[in-house]
């Protein structure tokens, strides 16, 4: 599991007037370096031709140099429309260094308007990434996107790149050249395209995905890491432009050892979601620096951009058979439903949990077949296997706001999170008049809990307004500033509101200032909402939230919250933390379901537990440290 943290500095490289070649944009960079300096080979556009036809936005390749990899300088263009088949612009290079030669490969446009049948794979020669040596037009055919391997694999010189790209499908491929002169050889070309299926990568999932290589290959002590692009639902209204990462074995890169399962980032930032082609981000490049993959992308068809990830928990993530870092309790699942008990019969599900005197403490959801919820109580010496288990509920609905009047389905008290504040203990649930639901908290005193006086709960207070969907919400266990904060979900996101007091007959929520939100397209891209009460660690408050997909499906990950100001979130999990996997996760009322309600610390470690397909009970363990190392 690991996070992507886009750079402070970001755009690194932005349009300049002053330069009219890149007045318009200037995006989709490949980094590479020679000598001390570090270099950007990038695309830059100039506004539209007004004195020639047609008027287009000529496109161009340009490099820049730094010293420190963000402030770049020395802007120039490096390859320039020139021959007949790039004529019309020249686009997104991938640049390599093999030997003392640098190849660059780019987009030729070589007639107007654009099409497949001029929109072809171009390649120039450098020894200083200034001056151009030679060029060549490499593919007779419909391609982008090529990148050369950084040394010869099993003595030939090889290469990545797109087919089809303006013909979809597209595929990424694999291409090896007994001899320099074969990469722009059109007679070695037809014939590799003629068996077009034995170099082809197995990387699309759907009929309508598009895919496009980024970077050049990054090697590794695992594989060749290689970013590219992944675009769902490719041409209709709400395609996503996706970036995945693929692992090849390092002496056959047709071998995949892994992959990510879905985008590890989509356009997020302002600089983004705004430019010439809005909420577009297109990986370009990817190096290794220090303990970190840095990707290279394109923003919005606009900036350079860039991101980095810890290269170890990268690496681990793609790895099928690395040790996973939250294991399920093998007695799972913890509890189902008993015939015996008609509040069950509809399933058990979303446990709140607190560890008191050395016990975990657990409140969970039962279901009637009718769809009415109330809370039940179990509790763990060991933090899995059920010590007591009364074959009563424990807390009933008994506001209006909890109940349906005049029927005897579909409302009651669910989801219930536990916190203790001083010597109260705080219930947090959601109240569902069979209508809308709403956040509800009550309180009883430590004592009482542990004596399980259930008659001692204090009056539920409803803290969201009427009419408005809310549910999902924890309390931070310390003040902020003399303020409590509570985390909600309303619609799709998770928001944040400051509490003057715990007096909740008086405070009330009547503000969403949205902390954490859906990533369009990614695992988390419908909805968020926050699982258990965040636990407070050196680093930052360690939050769990639940993601849901466009396959309404539920997965896990976590947040990190600044000490200092909890509105601010640190760092997001990429990839989710813990999915459905499991029989009893996959299937049940719904199905592909994991939805923690309940997390408790035990010295080092971290018991979760969850509902499980909205059905059953189950566990879960893990280590902090490693939760908190995927969020580094």
């Amino acid at each position: 599991m690991f996070t992507v943290k886009r750079s402070p500095h970001n755009p690194i490289i932005s349009p300049d007037r002053t330069h009219p070649w890149e007045s318009a944009a200037a995006f989709n960079a490949s980094p590479a370096k020679v000598g001390k300096e570090r270099v950007l080979v990038y695309r830059a556009m100039s506004e539209p031709e007004k004195l020639k036809e047609p008027h287009i936005r000529m496109s161009v390749i340009a490099s820049a140099f730094s010293k420190d990899g963000i402030h770049f300088k020395d802007n120039q263009v490096l390859i320039g429309p020139k021959e007949h088949y790039d004529e019309f612009g020249c686009e997104d290079p991938r640049v390599t260094k093999l030997g003392k030669e640098y190849y660059i490969f780019y987009t030729g446009l070589g007639g107007f308007p654009f099409s497949a049948d001029n929109i072809r794979v171009c390649v120039a020669k450098s020894k200083d990434l200034k001056t151009i040596t030679e060029r060549h037009l490499v593919t007779p055919f419909n391609s982008k996107a090529m990148a050369l391997f950084p040394e010869k694999i099993n003595g030939k010189m090889a290469a990545l790149l797109t087919v089809n790209s303006d013909v979809p499908p597209s595929e990424i491929a694999l291409a090896e050249f007994g001899k320099e002169e074969d990469i722009w050889d059109g007679d070695f070309w037809r014939e590799w395209r003629n068996n077009l299926d034995s170099h082809k990568l197995s990387v699309r999932r759907l009929p309508d995905d598009h895919l496009e290589l980024g970077s050049v290959p990054v090697k590794t002590k695992k594989g060749w890491l290689v970013v590219y692009c992944h675009i769902q639902r490719y041409g209709h209204g709400d395609q996503v432009f996706g970036t995945e990462i693929l692992l090849l074995d390092l002496k056959n890169p047709r071998n995949i050892l892994g992959r990510t399962k879905g985008p590890i980032m989509v356009s997020d930032d302002y600089y983004e979601n705004a430019g010439m082609t809005s909420h577009v981000l297109f990986p370009s490049g990817a190096e290794i620096d220090g303990d970190d993959l840095v990707i290279h992308y394109g923003a919005a068809d606009t900036h350079c951009a860039k991101a980095s990830i810890n290269l170890d928990n990268l690496l681990r993530s793609l790895d099928p058979h690395a040790k996973k870092i939250i294991t399920r309790y093998q007695g799972n699942p913890m509890l189902i439903p008993r015939p015996e008990c008609p509040w069950e019969k509809g399933g058990v599900l979303n446990p709140g949990a607190i560890l008191l005197d050395g016990k975990v403490h657990i409140l969970y959801r039962g279901t009637t077949e009718k769809n009415v919820s109330v809370l039940g109580y179990t509790s763990s010496k060991d933090g899995f296997s059920i010590d007591e288990r009364p074959k009563d509920p424990i807390y009933f609905p008994r506001e209006n706001f909890e109940k349906k009047y005049g029927s005897d389905e579909n409302f009651g008290t669910e989801d219930p999170r536990l916190l203790q504040i001083g010597d109260k203990i705080y219930m947090i649930y959601t109240g569902y008049d069979g209508s809308t639901p709403r956040v509800v908290i009550t309180s009883i005193s430590e004592k009482d809990f542990l004596e399980k006086n259930w008659t001692s709960w204090s009056k539920p207070e409803v803290i969201t307004p009427e009419g408005v969907p809310n549910k999902d919400a924890i309390l931070l266990p310390e003040p902020f500033k003399g303020k409590y904060i509570i985390f909600h979900r309303v619609g799709e996101s998770i928001c944040g509101y400051l509490l003057n007091s715990l007096d909740f007959s008086k405070e009330k929520v009547d503000q969403c200032i949205e902390i954490i939100y859906p990533r369009k397209g990614m695992w988390d891209g419908e909805k968020v909402g926050m699982a258990a009460p965040p636990i407070k660690t050196k680093k930052g408050w360690l939050t769990f939230y639940h993601g849901v997909s466009r396959s309404t499906t539920y997965r896990v990950g976590a947040v990190l919250l600044d000490l200092h100001d909890p509105t601010i979130v640190l760092a997001r999990s990429a990839v989710p933390l813990f999915e459905p996997e499991e029989e009893y996760e996959r299937k049940g009322l719904k199905n592909n379901v994991v939805f923690p309600c309940g997390i408790v610390q035990k010295g080092k470690e971290l018991y979760m537990y969850y509902g499980a397909g909205d059905s059953v009970i189950a566990g879960a363990k893990m280590k902090l440290e490693d939760i908190l190392k995927t969020l580094e």
